[in-house]
């Protein structure tokens, strides 16, 4: 990850924007700049990812323009051969130096050309303003707000303009920024028809097109690592990459080479370790297990939240394994990079769109998921790995595979099948790539999964916080997405203690549709719910599994 910055203020000096600023270095440890523009100021701090000499610092000029960008601009090496022959030469191996000659040949029109992981702000000269942009899925974090004196600011997260704006607002996905307007440039959810495809079809689509977004985002300079859960999703991103790196060797472009996999559990109840070992094991990965305990959980609880700048009751469940793993390989290991498996549910379908009443409603849902997702588990996933200086890479987040997955007709993609996910399933079924008792495994939410006692140790402990009739008077204070439980208000307490007044920039609580019979409930967990089935395990059998604890 990096983080970037701009503003079109003078009124503020550069000395009293550095420390803001500067909240977010762990995003970019590597180099930073601050620099002064004709109009405000552009920040950079850099995590070296690609082309890791000092060339590749930001930000890049040309011609008087100016752009910072933290992103991964995958394909950029035909994209530079073809600017080349255009007469434009490079002095780095950075992904993002392309940006600038884009944005000369194109215009506006290249913010679709940039692919599915960036946030970007260019500094025009000829139009003596901010041009701004972010990527369709909201993979890369970017905020805004107005100062006192009515500029524009923009920043990679809301603790960058708390102080300075008022109001902070997330930046719309796929969008960009001009002229004082937000213009739409990608909409991956509407679909104006559907395509004709049967089962068999769609998922040779999907097959390839994923696939190839493992193998476009397995390109870095610096060392790759993967999350591996056990479940479905990170599974097949570690075997897909394994299965790559395999295939390199046998044709001797490559030595053998063995991916590294994480995984992260509670020491006594948690269900993934033993599948995630089991991953490892089939698929050959050098593979290190992290374990957590209680007093962890909860010593870490308000820094996570103030890192992630939500209230969100899912969100922040999830993201407490995914720190103090990320927390672990950061220090513990060389790795930069991370592959992760989010956004697949989204596009496939939770335990809870099992109740869809109709393939219509599954569409709506999954469109709503998607569209709103850079709020949810797409910010966790930012916020996780680069609060620890690590670079997060999300193959499911394709800008092309998810307008394919999403064009697909919702009565093949709704479960039909007594079995979630499974196109997803099917598309690799026959590769063997995965055990089959992973590969067909019940979902298990990642907050339940990494143990059973991190969310019941978190209720725990708001319940022992907060007397009933504490609850009922202190929730009145917060009108906006009042919190329902008190869990909910502990964590709304925490985020305004660092974000006071910024809840909207988060829409609501992710929760299943309680429009939806079966669905009407008060946790989002899908333990609650009557499908659950046999997404866990007992704790006998997790304790079967040996224990490695990174030391």
């Amino acid at each position: 990850m990096c983080s970037i910055l701009g503003t079109t203020s003078k009124t503020i000096k550069q000395e009293e924007l550095r420390p803001f600023f500067d909240r977010t270095i762990p995003r970019g440890p590597d180099m930073s700049k601050l620099i002064e523009t004709p109009i405000g100021y552009l920040g950079f701090h850099r995590l070296a990812i690609m082309g890791l000499h000092l060339e590749g610092m930001q930000p890049f000029e040309l011609e008087g323009d100016i752009a910072v960008c933290n992103g991964e601009i995958y394909g950029f090496r035909k994209m530079k051969k073809e600017l080349q022959k255009k007469g434009y030469s490079f002095k780095s191996d950075s992904d993002c130096e392309v940006i600038l000659p884009l944005y000369h040949e194109y215009g506006n029109a290249m913010w679709e050309k940039l692919g599915s992981e960036f946030a970007c702000i260019i500094y025009d000269h000829e139009k003596n303003e901010l041009i701004a942009g972010r990527d369709p899925m909201g993979i890369r974090p970017l905020f805004y707000g107005y100062g006192s004196d009515g500029a524009i600011m923009f920043a990679s997260e809301a603790c960058n303009l708390q102080g300075l704006c008022d109001e902070i607002k997330p930046f719309p996905p796929g969008h960009f920024y001009e002229g004082g307007m937000f213009v739409r440039f990608e909409n991956l959810t509407d679909v104006e028809s559907y395509s004709t495809s049967d089962v068999e079809e769609a998922c040779q689509e999907i097959h390839d097109r994923f696939t190839k977004s493992v193998k476009d985002r397995m390109d870095a300079d610096a060392p790759l690592g993967f999350l591996l859960s056990g479940g479905l999703d990170s599974s097949l991103v570690c075997a897909i990459s394994q299965r790559l790196l395999n295939e390199e060797a046998q044709t001797g472009k490559k030595s053998r080479k063995r991916i590294r996999t994480f995984a992260i559990g509670m020491e006594k109840d948690a269900i993934d370790l033993k599948y995630a070992k089991e991953v490892a094991d089939y698929i050959g990965s050098d593979h290190t297990e992290v374990y957590m305990t209680r007093e962890q959980v909860l010593e870490e609880l308000p820094n996570v939240i103030k890192l992630l700048g939500t209230w969100d009751i899912t969100t922040i469940r999830a993201s407490m394994g995914m720190y103090l793993c990320c927390k672990a390989i950061h220090e513990n290991t060389d790795v930069r990079v991370l592959m992760t498996g989010e956004i697949s549910d989204e596009l496939f379908g939770y335990k809870y769109t099992d109740f869809a009443p109709n393939a219509e409603e599954f569409q709506k849902e999954a469109k709503k998921r998607v569209d709103e997702l850079y709020m949810y588990d797409v910010l966790r996933a930012d916020r996780c790995i680069s609060a620890n200086s690590l670079e997060a890479r999300v193959p499911f987040g394709d800008v092309s595979f998810v307008k394919y997955v999403m064009s697909i007709d919702p009565e093949i993609k709704m479960n039909k099948y007594n079995m979630g996910k499974y196109l997803l399933r099917h598309a690799f079924e026959k590769e063997k790539l995965l055990p089959d008792n992973i590969l067909w495994r019940q979902k298990a939410a990642f907050s339940d999964a990494v143990g059973h006692s991190m969310v019941d140790d978190l209720k725990a402990y708001a319940e022992e916080k907060y007397s009933d009739e504490e609850f009922e008077a202190r929730k009145k204070k917060y009108t906006y997405c009042q919190p329902f439980t008190k869990e909910s208000l502990l964590y709304r307490e925490i985020f305004e203690e660092f974000y006071p007044g910024q809840a909207p920039m988060i829409k609501d609580f992710w929760m299943p549709n309680k429009e939806w019979e079966g669905c009407d409930v008060n946790d989002p967990s899908a333990r609650v719910l009557s499908n659950y089935g046999e997404s866990g395990d007992t704790l006998e059998e997790v304790e079967k599994h040996e224990k490695l604890k990174i030391s």
